[in-house]
């Protein structure tokens, strides 16, 4: 049974408020008022890097949240590609080509160039695993004078979009000269990063050469938090400035004019493995999807601060429930006392309690659970390797191009490369092929949700709810993001009175 939150014992605040004494003490002051905006900012942080802060894994959001690495192309609130360090640009049937941006330089004081930036697109389109936005594309980028041409294998109306993505972003030369590429001095946005330690902390200063304009802060200080309760106790004692990812136990008993709500296109889904174990047979993966009660979770577990899923595309996208049709799927058998796992991680503080429910949930229809509950670095590699019957994973859903087709095909096509269900079917690659071809608009949210109903007819991915994020600003903070999309957090405009 959930605790609630307002009756969490004082001494378990007082040990979580611990974690972070003196997280921000040390290196320059969080009280220095050289720049405009007075102090640096304190930021409390979610998830540690995962892969050094490279820009070609997930690590990548971090940069963009924090200002330091730009992409040629940025997104609008409703998806459109607007200028970035690309001013404009034009299409030639498979061809894409780019005009950079005057007077732009690197944090190391190099100049962005034509170069550079095929440098860096080539890097990761070279990459293994590639950054997922490329899933399925076949990307090419080369000198054209001063400008850069984009290249794919067949026509892509979303090569704009797709260049969105903070794994696209461009960094200087220097990056790429180890074994991996290190983003430490080397973006081009109003904030540079000179200070990584590990998965502890990182430090960034106000970069004064920006293009664009200069940050109000002198500078950002980030620590790593993963326990949730931590980060919601160092909002609550003033030790942090920008809390990313309260949790749901804690958004109540924290002052609600320091919180914001917003919903995300994030959806939590129960992967089921269709490659080997229980749910390789369809009728049990039916049995598990008729057995979980999401509306139940949504209140339990959340509070309400959440909304039951209809679809793997949620309120986010309104137009997907307007396209959305019912869905064939198979009928049910008898679980007959399987035993199956169930993965999922402690990074967001209410999966554990998603898989307590489910456990007691599938336990009711029949099945046996296990639960294996461990922190995301340590599980990841195991939920795409295929080792669990089942895994909770709360899923950003237009993550990367604000177009969820590449979403779609990362989880679900047979080479997609975050494919924890193992999927190999036909009917739902064919769709999912379609809907990355189709051209913008209404003809590619029909072909979209096309191939969600693909994938929602295999029972592969059980969509519970969609999650609304949850951040806390302390009452000195102004122009703070509050970025559905999660790929932005400290802004030029950011600081801390």
């Amino acid at each position: 049974m959930r605790v609630p939150a307002r009756l969490i014992p004082l001494a378990a605040v007082t040990a979580a408020s611990a974690l972070l004494t003196g997280c921000f003490t040390g290196g320059q002051s969080a009280t220095d008022d050289s720049g405009a905006g007075g102090k640096r900012i304190r930021v409390a942080m979610m998830q540690p890097p995962r892969s050094g802060l490279s820009p070609l894994s997930d690590d990548a959001f971090k940069l963009s949240r924090w200002s330091t690495a730009e992409t040629l192309v940025k997104l609008n609130a409703d998806g459109d590609a607007e200028p970035a360090l690309a001013t404009e640009w034009t299409q030639s049937g498979r061809s894409w080509t780019f005009t950079l941006r005057d007077g732009v330089t690197f944090h190391d004081g190099t100049k962005l160039t034509a170069e550079a930036v095929v440098n860096s697109l080539t890097k990761a389109a070279a990459a293994s695993p590639k950054p997922r936005i490329l899933d399925g594309v076949e990307l090419t980028a080369k000198t054209d004078g001063d400008k850069v041409t984009v290249t794919t294998a067949t026509e892509d109306p979303l090569v704009p979009q797709r260049l969105s993505s903070p794994q696209l972003s461009i960094l200087a030369a220097k990056a790429y000269q180890g074994k991996t590429v290190d983003p430490v001095g080397a973006g081009t946005g109003p904030f540079e990063l000179t200070k990584v330690n590990g998965t502890a902390s990182a430090a960034l200063d106000r970069y004064d050469g920006y293009w664009g304009k200069k940050a109000k802060a002198p500078g950002i200080d980030v620590r790593f938090v993963p326990d949730g309760t931590a980060r919601a106790a160092a909002l609550r004692s003033g030790e942090a400035d920008i809390v990313e990812a309260v949790p749901v136990s804690q958004a109540a008993v924290l002052d609600q004019d320091l919180i914001t709500e917003v919903p995300m296109p994030r959806t939590n889904t129960l992967y089921l493995n269709t490659e080997k174990g229980p749910f390789r047979d369809a009728a049990l993966r039916a049995a598990a999807r008729e057995a979980i009660d999401a509306e139940s979770i949504v209140k339990g577990v959340y509070e309400g601060r959440a909304d039951v899923a209809e679809g793997l595309l949620g309120p986010a996208l309104p137009w997907a429930a307007e396209l959305r049709k019912p869905v064939r799927r198979a009928k049910a058998s008898d679980p007959a006392g399987k035993t199956i796992t169930i993965g999922t991680f402690t990074d967001r503080a209410e999966l554990p309690e998603v898989a307590a429910a489910l456990q007691q949930q599938l336990q009711k229809a029949g099945f046996k659970v296990k639960l294996d509950v461990r922190e995301y670095a340590n599980i990841e590699s195991d939920a795409l390797a295929g080792r669990f019957d089942a895994f909770i994973l709360s899923r950003a859903t237009v993550l990367d191009s604000g177009d969820p087709a590449a979403y779609l095909y990362s989880d679900f096509a047979s080479d997609g490369s975050f494919n924890i269900a193992q999927l190999a079917d036909p009917a739902v690659d064919k769709a999912l092929k379609k809907a990355g071809e189709t051209r913008t608009g209404d003809p590619r949210r029909a072909a979209v949700i096309a191939a969600e109903a693909a994938v929602l007819g295999t029972d592969a991915a059980v969509p519970m709810l969609h999650e609304r994020v949850i951040q806390g600003d302390a009452a000195g903070v102004t122009g703070a993001a509050h970025d559905p999309r999660e790929r932005e957090l400290v802004t030029a405009d950011t600081y801390v009175k």
